[in-house]
């Protein structure tokens, strides 16, 4: 272990014993003065209201728009839509059924076999939405080490109530628990560690304890905790945006020396995955969704600063039984980690701007939409220019990103629809932290038929040979406000368009990864909704 000492001390010194993800309070010895010593809060500040109002304005000039502009049902039944899917899926050699017990890993998976028949040990209790990086990691670890296991989904507070069943188990409510063999642990440094004991006969992912490879595990799992100590500073703070990314560049300078260290690479320690890169993935990908939104820095796909970190990005997305399924994107993360943390910092820079409203798919303010990622056509998904860089696995291919899209909501179609038509029925009567959720809202079910028929169109379109094409449109014309049914109500001169536009862009902006699909399926789905609002709109 002695290279350790070529690395900054300091980074490994700011490590601290364990961390949760919880906004930790300011030290009390600076107070804040009422004027920012840096321009960058007051830039933040003027960043997020543009934002709000150019969100603001895009969403009522588009309603108003489309006051009274109706559509007609042109699209096929989803029982023609799912006959279509499974003619595709064939035709592409992908297997009409999912085996959520054997198969890769899978988020709607309840029970995980690996091929064996007796009842599984382990029971795990994870959150519903895949946003808890702890959870995330034992995820991974149960995965690679095929283990059977058991998953009860737990709401986290931030989205949702906790079930009583589970708090009487866990007053704290923390997520991940774990049951092995009816003993309950929580936790996920002690859950990976009981998971290494109890399994033996499965791939062990940690050295012998009392080797050298072990000693230098436990130091890289100091490290990791430093990143994400420096990382954690930077996001939620607005205070000297310089320095903070500078040390933030030192610990993924460090990072990047530890991933040389062995040249056999690309893992921690050489050609092998071990829980060291498990223990450092949900961070390094949230840690790259969230700079590039925040603070307009790039850890990934960079142009070179920290190419060993990059090829530790490729390999773990290549892990196609595991990883590949269990990774988000950035727009998930930069919406699920203000909630869990109480807040992240935008730094309000040009560069912060452009990367946010291409994650976000606003385009910039005032832009015609040419410009924004998610309109149609899109970028290739290995574009260079692309904010969020796609490391496969394989090659993209396109035609089967949007049966997925189409697949996943055929096959959840009433839910679905039911889930959308919230955009024009009522809010909540209970608020929740996380902004996009809103467990206690209820659809408009007067407006739901109208966002069955235009979802049954958006799937047809994801299902033609190459999606959406600009030249096809949305048969919708208007009608005066003095004919019959007024505007607003689906009367016999279609669907209301107004309410059907709010209820897709709704559904868009909550399409969550992996949750509900893979990434590249949710690019699709997102570009697809946005091109039958825009038909709407003419």
């Amino acid at each position: 272990g002695t290279h350790m000492s070529a690395l900054p001390s300091a980074v490994y010194r700011a490590a601290p014993s364990r961390g949760t993800l919880v906004r930790r309070k300011a030290r009390q010895e600076a107070p804040r003065s009422s004027v920012r010593s840096d321009a960058g809060g007051f830039d933040a500040m003027m960043t997020g209201l543009r934002r709000l109002r150019a969100m603001k304005d895009d969403q009522s000039t588009n309603a108003n728009k489309l006051d009274d502009v109706f559509f007609e049902d042109e699209a096929p039944s989803w029982d023609e839509l799912g006959a279509v899917a499974d003619a595709l899926k064939t035709s592409h050699g992908v297997p009409l059924t999912v085996d959520l017990e054997n198969g890769p890993a899978n988020p709607k998976a309840l029970v995980r076999r690996f091929g064996t028949v007796d009842e599984p040990r382990v029971l795990f209790f994870r959150d519903h939405a895949a946003w808890c990086p702890y959870c995330e990691k034992i995820w991974m670890q149960l995965e690679e080490k095929r283990i059977p296991y058991r998953v009860e989904k737990i709401n986290m507070r931030c989205y949702g109530d906790k079930k009583r069943s589970f708090t009487a188990k866990v007053p704290s409510g923390m997520l991940p628990v774990m049951e092995i063999d009816g003993r309950l642990l929580t936790e996920s440094a002690s859950i990976a560690a009981a998971l290494e004991n109890e399994f033996p006969e499965h791939k062990p992912l940690l050295a012998p304890p009392g080797s050298a490879l072990r000693k230098r595990q436990d130091d890289l799992n100091r490290l990791e905790r430093a990143l994400f100590g420096r990382w954690m500073q930077w996001l939620t703070s607005s205070w000297m945006d310089g320095q903070m990314r500078s040390q933030f560049e030192e610990a993924l300078d460090a990072v990047e020396a530890e991933l040389a260290f062995d040249p056999t690479g690309p893992y921690f320690c050489g050609e092998d995955l071990t829980l060291i890169d498990i223990t450092f993935t949900p961070f390094l990908e949230r840690m790259a969704a969230s700079l590039a939104y925040y603070k307009g820095f790039r850890v990934e796909g960079n142009g070179g600063r920290w190419p060993r970190i990059d090829a530790w990005y490729e390999a773990m997305a290549k892990r196609t039984d595991t990883y590949a399924h269990i990774k988000s994107d950035y727009y998930t993360h930069a919406h699920d980690l203000p909630p869990q943390l109480g807040g992240c910092e935008p730094n309000g820079d040009a560069t912060q701007v452009a990367y946010m409203n291409e994650i976000d798919g606003v385009g910039s303010v005032g832009d015609s939409g040419d410009d924004n990622s998610w309109k149609l056509p899109l970028k290739p998904l290995k574009d260079a220019s692309n904010v969020e860089p796609w490391w496969g696995p394989g090659d993209e291919n396109a035609t089967l990103d949007r049966v997925e899209a189409a697949a996943a909501v055929i096959g959840n179609r009433d839910a679905v629809v039911r889930f959308a038509a919230r955009g024009c029925g009522k809010q909540g009567t209970r608020p929740v932290a996380a902004p996009l959720s809103d467990p206690t809202a209820t659809p408009d079910d007067a407006h739901v038929p109208a966002v069955d028929a235009a979802l049954r169109r958006v799937c047809a379109e994801l299902l033609t040979a190459d999606g959406a094409q600009p030249g096809v449109t949305v048969s919708s014309g208007r009608v005066s406000s003095s004919s019959e049914g007024k505007p607003g109500s689906s009367s016999a001169k279609g669907f209301a368009g107004k309410e059907t536009a709010a209820s897709l862009a709704y559904l868009r902006d909550r399409v969550g990864v992996p949750r509900d699909m893979k990434y590249p399926a949710a690019r699709q789905l997102r570009a697809h909704l946005n091109w039958f609002i825009d038909g709407l709109a003419g």
